[in-house]
């Protein structure tokens, strides 16, 4: 057995809560209206360059910048619905496809523009915590805690709140709701808002520790898809159970063989689960 394989299964799994979050926006946007947001890595990205720029330019702590993000994120989203998505989300899925791809060329386009495509970091620190072999980073702990608790205040959301249980009654049967007074669109706009955020959130959490640039994005735009068909697309915990998983193998993969195996093996798995289980581990909502 590798000696640093405890170190990569503990790194892989914080990894993974953080993964979690990010697949998490998306998958709660399809389960509620079907739609599969192209422009999901793009928003991370401008997540990740929210926080740098607060804490660079204004001192803002990066985790208490993540507040700062989330609002932002969850405003960005709620225009995109009305000006992008509102109008396509009764078509044929290719329409929705193409309005937020269009919206994800854009925001690179911008992005590339302004703000080149050279590596960013933010210079934080929270030290480490050692426990013999093991030594733990403690942006790493602070980004699974964060993680951990976005999940859970969005489980409590959806199941106590009133705004929670109207999205869940849209997605379950549009139709039917409406009829039942619910406020459909606004609950579509606010689901896609909340999706939003998560995208937003995951990114500032992933700056505190990795380098990234405006087309960061598609790296974990990639990642979430594996993510939520392995944990059951429209699942929303099922999202952090398939980043667990999927942090995992990163974690572990690279005390075997080399790290470039590790998109293949990944992939690999998500091909599985399609022919074996297409519904996902914990089945799609």
């Amino acid at each position: 057995m590798p000696a640093n394989l405890l170190p990569s299964i503990v790194d892989g799994l914080l990894l993974g809560f953080v993964y979690g979050i990010v697949a998490l926006g998306l998958s709660l946007i399809w389960g509620v209206m079907h739609v599969i947001n192209l422009s999901h890595g793009a928003i991370t990205a401008l997540g990740m360059f929210a926080t740098y720029f607060l804490f660079t330019a204004l001192g803002v702590n990066p985790y208490l910048g993540v507040l700062a993000v989330a609002v932002l994120g969850f405003i960005l989203g709620y225009l995109m619905y009305h000006i992008a998505v509102r109008r396509v989300i009764s078509a044929p899925y290719l329409s929705s496809l193409l309005a937020t791809f269009s919206v994800n060329m854009i925001i690179i386009g911008v992005g590339t523009a302004l703000l080149t495509t050279s590596p960013h970091t933010i210079n934080y620190s929270l030290g480490s915590i050692s426990a013999g072999p093991l030594t733990v980073q403690g942006t790493r702990l602070m980004a699974a805690a964060a993680a951990i608790i976005i999940a859970g205040a969005l489980q409590l959301f959806l199941y106590r709140t009133q705004r929670g249980k109207e999205i869940r009654a849209v997605a379950n049967n549009r139709a039917a709701a409406e009829l039942m007074g619910i406020p459909t669109t606004a609950a579509l706009a606010f689901s896609f808002g909340l999706g939003t955020l998560m995208a937003a959130v995951s990114g500032a959490l992933i700056s505190t520790f990795f380098p990234f640039t405006i087309l960061t994005g598609d790296l974990y735009q990639s990642k979430a898809f594996v993510i939520c068909v392995l944990g059951g697309l429209g699942n929303p915990m099922g999202a952090l159970v398939g980043g667990l998983v999927l942090g995992l193998l990163e974690g572990v993969i690279p005390a075997f063989m080399p790290v470039s195996w590790v998109p293949v093996l990944e992939f690999g798995l998500f091909v599985l689960v399609l022919l074996v289980r297409p519904t996902g581990l914990l089945g799609a909502k």
